[in-house]
This record gives structure tokens, C-alpha cells and sequence, in this order.
């Protein structure tokens, strides 16, 4: 008799397997290791800031990289339950709530990454919005705490407003690139913009 594939176990791919077997939170971690070996985003002794950091796969990545003279900081409404290095510093915060403590300090990074997404209802037209909306918020963030020719890495749904976001980047980065990884889900519309080369003069 065969037996019925568990909502659980429906979502599990070869990415999840070896995630847990390489000791990551979640699966995402692969999709900023493609974008790394791509656009070489971090470097040794980066300082990273990680929104919407939950639950903590690209935080764990980026500490490898940037090694023990790096620092790397999460922020998220979520807390992080994994084991995280002395380099990482986690604030469970709304990184949208510009009144937090976390953005009273004057923070610079070389790298800002945002793998955030909306709670998705299935509604195209709402779910595009709703990343639409994150992504300016993350690229809002980035514009005020980035350093001079510092990395950014933002992940939107692609949708009508889409293209809003992609030029809004152009504005601020000397080089941009869009980048789909394949360890992204098949059905998900989610894609990355990468900007690189933060430019201060930017409009």
C-alpha cells in the first residue's frame, strides 16, 4: 500500500537533506553560496548586516566568510534558536521600526543582505506587494548604513513593481546584476538583485 507523502516531507528536496547534514538551520543557505561563488559578495573581515535573519542559515555562511576578524549581525521579528560564533550578534527587532536601538547606533557594514519575504497568501498581486514593499525597506536600510563601494543583496517576487526596485538600485550601485539561483525552488518566484559598489552620491 503506498503511503501519503506528509505536508513535511512534501517540501523536502536534495537541498534540505544536505543542509541538515551539513549543519544548517535551512536550505537557503545554498542559494547565498551560489550568489558568493558568482559576485564574490564577502569578503575576509566583512562587516555584514542579515535582515530578516530567522533562521539562521545565511548568518552561520557569512560568519564562515568573513572569519574571526569579520562581524556579522542579524535582525528579525523571529528569534534565532541555532548555535551561532562569537562573530555573529543577533537583534530580535522590526528592522522596519526606525526607532529601534539597533539603528540609534550608526552602524556601518560592507555587505547589507535582505533574504526577507512577506507572509505569502497566494495572491499574486498581494504577495508581489508585499515583497515589493520589504525590498524598499531593505534597500532603504542599506542606503543609510552601507559603506562607500559596500555589497547589497535583496530578494523580491518578481511582479509588476519589480522593475520599480531593479532601476531604484541602478541609482545606488556602480554594478547590478539579477541572479536566480537553481537551488531556489522551481515554482517560486522569487529572484536576487544584486548591487555591488555601494555609490554615496546616489540619488
Amino acid at each position: 500500500m503506498k503511503q501519503t507523502t506528509s505536508k513535511k516531507n512534501r517540501w523536502e528536496d536534495h537541498y534540505t537533506r544536505r543542509a541538515k547534514k551539513d549543519k544548517y538551520p535551512a536550505r537557503s543557505v545554498y542559494k547565498l553560496e551560489e550568489m558568493q561563488k558568482k559576485f564574490k559578495i564577502i569578503k575576509k573581515r566583512d562587516s555584514v548586516l542579515d535582515l530578516g535573519c530567522a533562521p539562521g542559515s545565511w548568518l552561520l555562511y557569512a560568519a564562515e566568510l568573513t572569519g574571526r576578524g569579520g562581524k556579522v549581525m542579524g535582525i528579525d521579528l523571529k528569534s534565532v534558536v541555532c548555535s551561532l560564533p562569537p562573530n555573529v550578534t543577533v537583534y530580535k527587532a522590526d528592522m522596519l521600526l526606525e526607532s529601534n536601538p539597533f539603528f540609534n547606533a550608526g552602524r556601518q557594514f560592507n555587505v547589507v543582505l535582505s533574504d526577507m519575504a512577506p507572509s505569502t497568501t497566494g495572491n499574486k498581486h498581494s504577495d508581489g506587494a508585499g515583497s515589493f514593499y520589504l525590498g524598499m525597506a531593505a534597500l532603504g536600510c542599506a542606503k543609510k548604513h552601507l559603506k562607500p563601494g559596500g555589497n547589497f543583496v535583496c530578494k523580491i517576487f518578481q511582479s509588476e513593481d519589480f522593475n520599480t526596485l531593479l532601476n531604484l538600485i541602478k541609482k545606488q550601485f556602480n554594478k547590478v546584476n539579477i541572479f536566480k539561483p537553481q537551488s531556489s525552488r522551481k515554482a517560486s518566484r522569487e529572484i536576487y538583485i544584486i548591487g555591488s559598489d555601494f555609490l554615496t552620491k546616489g540619488a
